[in-house]
């Protein structure tokens, strides 16, 4: 059965964010921008010309839920790998559409590998390494006349760690002239709108339709994002892809990342977001996507998994038996997503509480679809659960966890199943 990453709005927002106005872009199967909800996407860090690896971390990527997944198209071993992938996608019924990200000779490669042109759903190009002088202008059209010729969508990922120097010193030297100069970090902001407007409209005088242009401004610092985000989205009307680029390793990351986005998807700013974590050696690729899941499924803008609500711990639950109950429906309730989100339309929606004693137990374990209340450090050794705010039994014993879980399923079928 084909893999096809279901996109879902949340519909109960108290208080809807009104988002930006966008035009829509068609990137195979997935509409970014328009009226279409928020996309996740991620990226590979294995070697492209590693056809199996490739091809395995694309399937890990789209079944944890990523919506697009870009790749690294830098040399002829890795253009000539993406025909196979594909066929390998093909084949465990995997269609999340691909990007090829193109640095330095993407114009070359383009050229000179027409399969990986056509193939791929959408190129991304970073207009600060396409080249420099006469031949930035000459490579930056071939690359465009390619993606016109094969009806493909870009992304113009300007990067403040690459950004067009020439651009950036023209600026800079305009800003020493005047009155009351700018600060530098103005001038730099305004550096990299412009190389993304400017790029954007080159594109368009090329040749390529508006409604194929995505756009990126990323930078490293939280406040700075902000900003240039800010600014640019006031100018144009092209889909916007968030991310804090070289986010970093870990809570770091995870929290950079967090701070940064959620103040721009707040205002309405953003189309689709890459979380780019740097991985825990021998971590998974997929922390990523999940980091940008839930900053989504929190903000209210997306569902995508059911929801496990559980209390922090204190001194009335001296046992972690509550905490090991939460992260074990958790991860079950993760495992089955990819076989529940075909199968129980709405079921991403579910919530689930999970908590350790009589305080704010019962009152949370109400208000969730399902909900348990554990006894907690003195307390009556019994849980009650309560389902859609009626407490139907209480479970005891060494078996609450799989009683519990069983309670779900059962829950999930008769919910979600007659839809």
């Amino acid at each position: 059965m084909a893999i096809i990453v279901q996109v879902n709005l949340m519909s109960r927002l108290p208080f809807p964010i009104r988002r930006r106005s966008s035009v829509a872009v068609q990137i195979g199967s997935i509409t970014i921008g328009g009226d279409a909800p928020i996309v996740v996407q991620s990226m590979t860090n294995t070697d492209t010309a590693d056809v199996v690896a490739t091809a395995g971390q694309i399937a890990e990527l789209a079944r944890a839920g990523s919506e697009l997944v870009r790749v690294t198209v830098n040399n002829d071993e890795a253009a000539a790998a993406v025909p196979p992938i594909y066929d390998r996608l093909a084949a465990r019924g995997i269609a999340v559409p691909l990007i090829g990200d193109f640095h330095f000779n993407g114009h070359r490669l383009l050229t000179k590998y027409p399969a990986c042109a056509e193939l791929l759903d959408k190129y991304r190009i970073n207009p600060g390494n396409v080249g420099r002088g006469k031949k930035k202008d000459e490579q930056f059209a071939t690359i465009v006349e390619i993606a016109c010729r094969y009806d493909k969508p870009v992304r113009i990922g300007v990067n403040w760690g690459s950004l067009d120097q020439e651009l950036a010193a023209r600026l800079m030297d305009e800003n020493a002239r005047l009155p009351e100069p700018k600060s530098a970090a103005e001038v730099m902001h305004e550096a990299m709108i412009l190389s993304a407007l400017e790029s954007a409209q080159r594109a368009e005088e090329i040749g390529l339709r508006h409604d194929k242009i995505i756009l990126s401004v990323k930078m490293s610092g939280v406040q700075d994002l902000i900003a240039v985000y800010r600014k640019l989205a006031a100018r144009c009307d092209y889909p916007l892809h968030l991310g804090l680029t070289e986010a970093g390793m870990g809570s770091k990351g995870i929290v950079a990342s967090t701070a940064a986005l959620a103040v721009l998807l707040q205002e309405g700013v953003g189309d689709t977001i890459r979380i780019s974590l740097t991985p825990e050696p021998g971590g998974s690729r997929t922390q990523e996507v999940l980091v940008a899941q839930e900053i989504l499924q929190s903000m209210g803008l997306r569902s995508f998994t059911p929801a496990v609500v559980a209390c922090p711990g204190c001194g009335r639950t001296s046992s972690d038996y509550f905490q090991r109950l939460a992260q074990q429906i958790q991860g079950y309730l993760r495992e089955q997503m990819p076989v529940w989100r075909s199968r129980y339309p709405g079921v991403e929606d579910l919530t689930v509480a999970v908590m350790g004693c009589v305080v704010n137990g019962p009152g949370e374990s109400k208000q969730a679809n399902i909900g348990i209340s554990l006894p907690g450090t003195g307390e009556v050794p019994v849980a009650p659960v309560y389902v859609d705010g009626e407490k139907t039994v209480t479970l005891k014993g060494d078996g609450i966890a799989f009683e519990f879980q069983r309670i779900v399923d059962d829950y999930v079928v008769r919910r979600y199943g007659t839809r």
